[in-house]
């Protein structure tokens, strides 16, 4: 179009400068990056980057249960998920360094090998044989776990647990500061400035069969039956759609809170084989089919950002709106 586009030198600035021979070639130029711009958030190929969360890892103890939950599957019999030890932590001496250092300490020793001939014996010290080391067997459970395409990549990260609400695709700055300023202050008027709780029972699949699942999540019920928290998501929801961040195909969906346990898609790259996309949680639905994780306050709802984790483990908050966590008393 005969224009120049200049990008910014810095990360700290968002906006290119179009520079051209008239006005009209510089504002076409323009609506072509606004077209381009527009076909790009509306393909799968970009990423959602916040969604609106109402965290469950609040509660320490349902994330003790969700830590259970993995290690039960995955075999992990020391309840300590993998990767979750400190690294500086005298347990992670596998156990060869351990033996190592075992036969530092001890004395020399000497050790009679009788050969074939009776006639013929050969002192050795024991501490100078060499020691050969072979890999441990894997246990039946991690086994079973990778022969039905179960992992630790796809369990949700227990620190992470929520319910999500509305996903987002908020490209620049101005769209990210506009979700935070959407942030409903009618959601109190929704839940009637009283608390509300959630119960999670069971595990149900949403994706595919049991067989061959993709996503496998605990339900939601509403404590009280009042529909209050369906409504406050809806009065959320609402906000945003106003102010033009939802895209359309998102924004027509209907609402159905659950709590994801484990989803394929999360699997390692690297493990992925021609059955990547699902795993088998029929054995996990027998065992689990029936779990009662509890019933848990709802504190807040958070705007968060994707693929950034705070100190605490959970997802970058970029703004929250407060729930009701007292009665209010007239």
């Amino acid at each position: 179009m005969g224009v120049k586009i200049i990008f910014p030198s810095s990360k700290k600035d968002d906006s290119i400068t179009i520079e051209g021979p008239s006005i009209e070639s510089v504002n076409s130029a323009s609506e072509k990056i606004q077209t381009i711009i527009d076909e790009a958030v509306k393909s799968p190929n970009l990423e959602y980057s916040h969604f609106i969360s109402l965290p469950l890892a609040v509660h320490p103890e349902l994330v003790n249960k969700l830590l259970n939950f993995q290690n039960s599957i995955l075999g992990n019999s020391d309840g300590c998920p993998d990767g979750n030890r400190d690294s500086d932590s005298n347990e992670d001496a596998t156990d060869n360094e351990v033996g190592h250092r075992q036969l530092d300490k001890q004395p020399d020793v000497a050790v009679e090998l009788k050969t074939d001939d009776d006639n013929e014996h050969v002192k050795v010290n024991r501490s100078k044989i060499p020691l050969v080391s072979y890999a441990p067997k894997a246990s039946k459970s991690s086994l079973l776990s990778a022969d039905l395409g179960i992992d630790k990549s796809i369990f949700i990260k227990p620190k992470t647990f929520h319910l999500t609400v509305l996903m987002l695709k908020l490209w620049n700055k101005d769209r990210v500061s506009a979700a935070a300023e959407s942030i409903s202050s009618k959601v109190m008027d929704a839940l009637d400035n009283r608390p509300v709780s959630i119960r999670l029972k069971g595990l149900d699949c949403m994706r595919g069969s049991l067989a061959k699942a993709r996503v496998l999540y605990a339900p939601v019920e509403e404590i009280g039956s009042e529909e209050r928290l369906l409504r406050a998501c809806q009065v959320i929801t609402d906000a945003y759609v106003e102010a033009g961040l939802v895209l359309e195909k998102d924004a027509n969906q209907k609402l159905k809170l659950h709590a994801t346990v484990m989803n394929a898609r999360h699997r390692e790259r690297k493990k992925w084989t021609r059955n990547a996309d699902s795993f088998d949680a029929r054995g996990i639905f027998k065992q689990f089919g029936s779990e009662e994780w509890g019933e848990y306050l709802i504190r807040e709802a958070h705007l968060s950002q994707r693929f950034t984790i705070d100190e605490n483990g959970y997802y970058h908050c970029c703004a929250s709106i407060p729930f009701p966590e007292n009665m209010q008393v007239n």
